[in-house]
């Protein structure tokens, strides 16, 4: 009667040099998931390090985990066939950190690291580590460096989100006033929201007569090449304005 292999079996393919691989693809999936992580993205430490080790893990058993099999009569073997699954079924975690707003696109560049890790993984679990370790740096140098490359390259031609809250008195119909600056400045007005506050009632004007002493909160979503926060000056200084506050949006790919 055979007896079954050994858990511990190095010429079985389960020994130091299959764990090494696993450890190296949650070094490098784990650096790059810290990356995202940093940045408060959707998929951060611990799903980067998960898809690595899953990667690597998969890939070892495409290699490995049929070779009792082989040789034997009316068997057909094609190591690259759950490999080729791995990169499939990634896209389903992919797909689901990539959503859609308006018209603004966000997700991408997480989704892109996820699938990236993904290869990390397997190339770990396929005995590449080398490969592996320069794609983790290089996946560094197109994150960190291509932003401020772009930045210097393209700053001016850039169009950039920003979102604008004011206060203003209604009465007045400084609204459309504000709107037309924006646009004269070559800024598209994405999306626009007003919440009108009454005066309270024991103040002058208020109560009673809540009209021409109201004020009014807006949002105003922004996208231009310009410098919003010239605008906002320019609008601060309109008559009838009473507050101001700019906040520039992050990069909607990441």
């Amino acid at each position: 009667m055979d007896l079954a292999a050994p858990l511990w079996d190095v010429h079985n393919h389960q020994g130091w040099s299959q764990l090494a691989e696993l450890g190296l693809a949650l070094v490098l999936s784990t650096l790059i998931g810290w990356e995202r992580g940093t940045r408060q993205k959707s998929a951060g430490l611990r799903t980067h390090a998960l898809v690595g080790i899953a990667s690597a893990l998969m890939m070892q058993i495409s290699q490995y985990g049929f070779s009792n099999v082989l040789g034997m009569e009316d068997v057909s073997f094609d190591p690259s066939r759950v490999a080729s699954q791995i990169i499939a079924g990634i896209g389903f975690i992919g797909g689901g950190l990539i959503f859609v707003r308006r018209d603004a696109v966000r997700g991408l560049t997480t989704a892109a690291t996820v699938w990236l890790t993904c290869g990390v993984g397997m190339a770990c679990g396929g005995g590449l580590g080398v490969l592996a370790a320069v794609t983790t740096a290089l996946h560094f140098v197109v994150i960190r460096g291509y932003p401020l490359v772009a930045n210097r390259l393209f700053a001016e031609r850039a169009a950039k989100e920003s979102t604008v809250r004011l206060r203003y008195r209604t009465g007045a119909a400084l609204l459309p006033q504000l709107m037309e600056m924006c646009t004269d400045r070559d800024f598209r007005i994405l999306g626009v929201r007003v919440d009108r506050v009454p005066r309270p009632a024991g103040e002058p004007g208020g109560g009673e007569r809540p009209g021409a002493e109201d004020t009014a909160h807006v949002v105003l979503r922004l996208e231009g090449t310009g410098d919003v926060r010239q605008l906002a000056s320019e609008m601060f200084h309109t008559a009838g304005v009473l507050g101001m506050d700019v906040t520039p949006d992050s990069d909607p790919d990441e």
